[in-house]
């Protein structure tokens, strides 16, 4: 695993959330007390409304009606509306967004990260190791990088975003059929990303690396084996990644797809192979 492409989306990332930002994330850290324990109170409802949506209940948005190349400056002012996290604003300063949405959400939905559409934010300090008995572990202090994802996460109404999406669904379309999927649906690509991101295992317990030339390797098989969208959400720590499938849970849930169709939370206890 390349620190260089270690970001997760998954951002990804709350899809829609990632979809600006993304998994995106670190103008400042700001710590958080979130809840502690077993995986299902985590993924039991969350705060649809967040903290400051202005998006009126009820309200459909109308396809907006606007060209691709032109769309940025409707598209942020629509989706500034989502949170009023100071962080989410800085995010909408990138180009492109709905391009760069799209392209992070086929990235996801087929397994590999979303990096090169996260021109927006840089990790707020170095990747940590810990040493003990020999060993080298994952630094859960070094979990702390991405508070400020799940913290933007937290604030985003999954109702509000959920109409834009309605509003914005053509435009998504033109821009994945320019990916080179002329006749595909990004309405499904979309449920395939969200799937990746709570198929993601929450580990309890350390994670043993094995370092390599110029990277670190998860010592064991099972975590290695997870593609690498998997793998970079894994670095956000199990607290963060609860707060985001939660999110990603009602979202999916909010655009109309059956509860059939989401994986079940995954624990994974390290240590048993």
């Amino acid at each position: 695993m390349d620190e260089n492409k270690k970001i997760i989306r998954t951002g990804i990332i709350v899809v829609f959330v990632l979809i600006v930002a993304v998994a995106a994330y670190y103008f400042f850290i700001a710590g958080k007390d979130r809840t502690k324990g077993g995986i299902e109170p985590a993924l039991q409802s969350p705060n649809p409304a967040g903290d400051a949506s202005r998006v009126k209940e009820g309200m459909d948005l109308p396809a907006l009606n606007v060209d691709l190349d032109k769309s940025d400056d409707s598209v942020r002012k629509l989706i500034a509306e989502l949170s009023s996290n100071p962080t989410f604003a800085q995010w909408l300063k990138s180009r492109e967004l709905i391009r760069k949405f799209v392209a992070a959400v086929d990235n996801i939905a087929n397994g590999q990260s979303p990096r090169p559409q996260m021109d927006f934010f840089n990790l707020a300090g170095p990747f940590k190791v810990a040493s003990k008995d020999g060993k080298t572990f994952l630094d859960p202090s070094g979990y702390d990088r991405y508070n400020i994802v799940a913290d933007v996460f937290d604030s985003v109404s999954m109702a509000g975003c959920a109409r834009l999406y309605a509003g914005f669904k053509t435009l998504f379309q033109q821009a994945y059929r320019e990916l080179g999927y002329p006749k595909e649906d990004f309405h499904k690509t979309l449920l395939r990303a969200i799937v990746e991101v709570l198929r993601t295992p929450i580990v309890e317990g350390p994670i043993e690396l094995e370092k390599k030339i110029m990277s670190y390797a998860m010592a064991d098989p099972k975590l290695e084996d997870l593609n690498s969208a998997q793998k970079h959400l894994l670095r956000m720590g199990p607290e963060n990644l609860q707060l985001i499938q939660a999110k990603l849970k009602e979202l999916a849930l909010t655009l109309g797809f059956a509860e059939s169709q989401l994986p079940k939370p995954i624990a994974y206890e390290t240590g048993k192979r």
